[in-house]
Formats: C-alpha cells, structure tokens, sequence
C-alpha cells in the first residue's frame, strides 16, 4: 500500500484512504537534515568548529522526533504526515537561534544554559504530544466535560494571581514551581479552544438561526443571538479574558479574542457576530488604555518609536528600534550567525526572535521560516476541512487560526505595524510553557486527522470531496423526464 492522499477505488466506488506514514518519514528526514545542517553552520560562523553540544541537541531531537513517528505508525497511522516534521523543523531552527544568540553575548561567551533548557523542554513537548495522540483516541469524548475543560482553563488563569504568581516587566504572567517558571496561560487557550469549540459544535444551528434582529426604523442593522444560547459561552470566554487583563496578558488577550470571533464566525456564519465583536475589542483596548500605563507606553512607542524622549526612557522605545535597525541590517541573505548585533537586544531570543532570524538570515531565510509556519497553520485548516464532526473541525480551525494570528501578532508587533505585545513565536521563541502548549495542539492535530480520515469500522471511508459530490442537491428532471 502506498503514501498516496487516497487508495484504490472500491467496488462501491468510495475512495480508500490509506496511511501516509512513508511520506512523513521522508518529510522528517529532510527536516532533520535541515536542522544538522544548521546546526553545524551555526556552530562553525559563531566558535570556528563543531561543538559537542551541538551534537547532543541533535541526538536528542532525532530520537523524539523518530520516537513520535514510530508512535504514529502504531496508533494513529492515518494522521496529517506533515504537521510533525514541519513542527520539529520549527523547534530545531528555535534552539539553533537560541543557542547562537547567547553564545555571542559578550557577557554569556560560552554558556548555554537557556539552549540547554529549550532542549529539555522539547523531550517534555514531544512527551506530551505522544500523550494527547494515546489518550485522546476518540477526540469526539471530550465534548462530554464541556464545562470541566472551562473550568480547569479559568483556574490555570487564576494561578498568576495566587502566592505562586510574580510579575515581571508590568506584567503578572508566570508562576513559581522551584527553580523553574511557568506561563499557565498558554495551556489555558489550548483547554479554552477545546470548550468553545464543544459548546459551538452543539449549540451552533441555533445560534445560526435563532436570533434577534435590530432595526432602526425598516432598516436592519445586524442580528443578536438569544441570551441563552450566547450567556455560557459569553461568561466563560468573558471571565478569561477579564483575568488577562488583570494579570496584564494583554497579547493572549488578543491572541484569544481574535481567535473567538474566527471560531464564532465558521460555526455561524454570521457576519454581524464579527462586528459586534470588533466594536467590542475597540472599547476594551481603549479601556485598558487608560487604566494600564503600561498599555499606554506601548502605544506612545508603536506611534513614534523614534522620537528621542520616547527612545531613551525606561521601558521605551530602544529594543523595537534596534530589531528594526537588525531587521535592515540582514538586507537579503543576513549577516551570518557569527554576525549582526541583534543578540544585544532584550528579548531577541523570544519576543524577538524572528528578527533575530531576519537578521542572521536575511529576508531569505526570514520568508522561509515564515513559510513553515504558514504550512503549519494550513495543515490544520486542512485538518478542520475533512473532518465531518462539527467540535473537530471547530477545535482544528481553532488551533490553526490561533498559530497563524500568533505569527501575525508577533511579526507585526516587531515591525511596527500593530503595538508590540510580548508574545512568542510558535516553537521558535525561548520558553517552555509556549512549546509544550504548542506541542499539545500538534499532538490535538494528529489525532483529529486520524479521527477523520480512519476507515469506519463498517467498510471503506468515503472521500469528502467525492461524498459531496455524489449527495449535492440536483435540479428536478423536465416534465417529459418523468415518469407517467
């Protein structure tokens, strides 16, 4: 059996699917190639030979990632065979610049420590992501704790705010567990996509077309869906983002409410529900606006970051300029990992890290990190496409809206087109609470792609498109057609 989209045609004329394992194995070895080849280059342009410990993040990196796809093989063989190489694509180009970064710091020449880390905290993402492909063989059970998953999302959100929480740079992020830190709100939008997507899947024809019109005059304005069908999933969503804000997350918050709307709008398929949204997110973002100084520092440096007061006060604008400086700096081709000055920057190993790879890479290798992380996203928009069950396709979209809105956020925050956020690029950016939370959704992909595309039990499955087709609705035959 070959790694074909689809099989043989049956005697029923239904197309076969059929594991594409074969494929991914391949994918997986260029991407691993890809990775050592970066790997060396980076190690040969910084110290001018091969580092041992170079070689040890390969090692590890091979051995999860050939680990996931033996995996694969055995429970999930019909999964997407393309959403994992390209993620440990990702990861590996993500430790890469870690690892340059800090050993061209003239005050860290020779540590490694945050690389090391970012290494650790791969094997544990990997980890997770077989977990969820093995626990979570029948995704279309997790509608039945609704409420569970909102409630458990609130509570990690609650945790900044406990004794366990600390804030750092006007924001109340993370927790303390020992000597490690940890960001509850990435694993918060993994379990908030997973209940809006449960609550949609169920209420959404209702939603569609139970509503209440607003007129002015004869005029329609929009359409407003009934209390009771909005209120729960309303005061769920409302609450998380209400702790963001009071936690100063507002990136995630934005993250999370774009990510909303786009998971409201595929389930309705209405337009006013957008707007009404948008209007809402304007009268919040003005809100924190003039309760948070913060916020307002990050506008005054997105609307003239080169104004000379703005520039040299604390908090102000020198780190965007000088990604921006790197980012010219790069031109076509980069400096080279051994050249360039942006690992002077705070931040430019996380927030910053695309301009980082701007800069080492050049616009060349910018575009084609930002190619793989497009692919990813369109895997999971094509993983939502063929799956029949509303609460997958909802939950896939969700997930490949909020990595692509994540890249935009991200990248435009670094050149000045929207406010700079501090939110961290897909598998790229330092920081483990980020890459398993992303690991999580891979793991989540995989195995609503093997849910979609399994043989049902009862014969061969039948290929979407072709099902379509066959069932579309077809004009009545002219009257001399039909019989008597």
């Amino acid at each position: 059996m070959g790694d074909s989209e689809t099989g043989p045609v049956s005697a029923d004329g239904a197309l076969r699917p059929v594991p594409r394992r074969g494929s991914e194995l391949v994918l997986l070895a260029a991407g691993l190639v890809t990775v050592a080849a970066t790997l060396l280059t980076a190690s040969l342009s910084v110290t001018g030979g091969a580092e041992p410990v170079l070689g040890l993040y390969l090692a590890v990196l091979c051995a999860g990632a050939l680990s996931l796809h033996l995996l694969l093989r055995r429970v999930a063989p019909y999964a997407d065979p393309v959403v994992m190489p390209v993620a440990t694509v990702l990861n590996g180009l993500g430790v890469t610049m870690i690892w340059v970064i800090q050993t061209t710091r003239a005050a860290t020449a020779g540590e490694h420590g945050d690389a090391d880390r970012q290494v650790v905290w791969t094997v544990v993402g990997m980890a997770l992501c077989a977990a969820a492909v093995v626990a979570v063989r029948r995704p279309q059970r997790l509608t039945m704790y609704t409420y569970v998953i909102a409630g458990a999302a609130l509570l990690l959100l609650l945790l900044p705010l406990s004794p366990l929480g600390h804030e750092v740079l006007g924001a109340r992020r993370w927790i303390g567990l020992g000597p490690f830190t940890m960001q509850p709100s990435e694993f918060a939008k993994v379990l908030l996509v997973l209940f809006l997507a449960s609550y949609l899947g169920r209420r959404r024809e209702v939603m569609a077309l139970v509503t209440r019109t607003v007129r002015v005059g004869r005029l329609k304005v929009f359409s407003v869906p009934r209390a009771r069908d909005l209120a729960p999933m309303a005061v769920g969503w409302g609450l998380a983002i209400l702790l963001l804000v009071g936690t100063r997350d507002l990136g995630t918050s934005l993250l999370l409410f774009g990510t909303f709307l786009a998971v409201l709008y595929a389930a309705t398929a209405r337009k006013s529900w957008v707007l009404i949204g948008l209007v809402a997110f304007s009268a919040g973002a003005y809100a924190a606006y003039l309760m948070f100084g913060h916020v307002r520092n990050r506008v005054d440096i997105w609307l003239d970051p080169f104004d000379e007061e703005v520039y040299s006060r604390p908090g102000g604008s020198y780190q965007i300029v000088e990604g921006v400086f790197a980012l010219a700096e790069g031109g076509l081709t980069g400096t080279g990992f051994g050249g360039g000055a942006v690992q002077e920057v705070f931040a430019a190993d996380s927030d910053l890290v695309l301009v980082s790879v701007g800069e080492k890479l050049g616009l060349t290798g910018l575009m084609a990190v930002l190619l793989l992380l497009l692919i990813l996203a369109e895997r999971g928009f094509r993983i939502a496409l063929g799956s029949r069950d509303w609460f997958l396709k909802l939950t896939a979209l969700g997930y490949a809206f909020l990595t692509a809105f994540d890249v935009f956020i991200v990248l435009g925050g670094a050149t000045l087109l929207i406010p700079l956020t501090g939110m961290t690029a897909p598998f790229l950016s330092a920081g483990g609470s980020a890459l398993m939370a992303n690991w999580v959704i891979v793991g989540l992909w995989l195995t609503i792609g093997e849910t979609a595309r399994r043989p049902r039990a009862g014969g061969a499955e039948r290929d979407p498109a072709t099902e379509a087709f066959r069932t579309r609705a077809l004009p009545p035959p002219p009257p001399e057609a039909r019989p008597g």
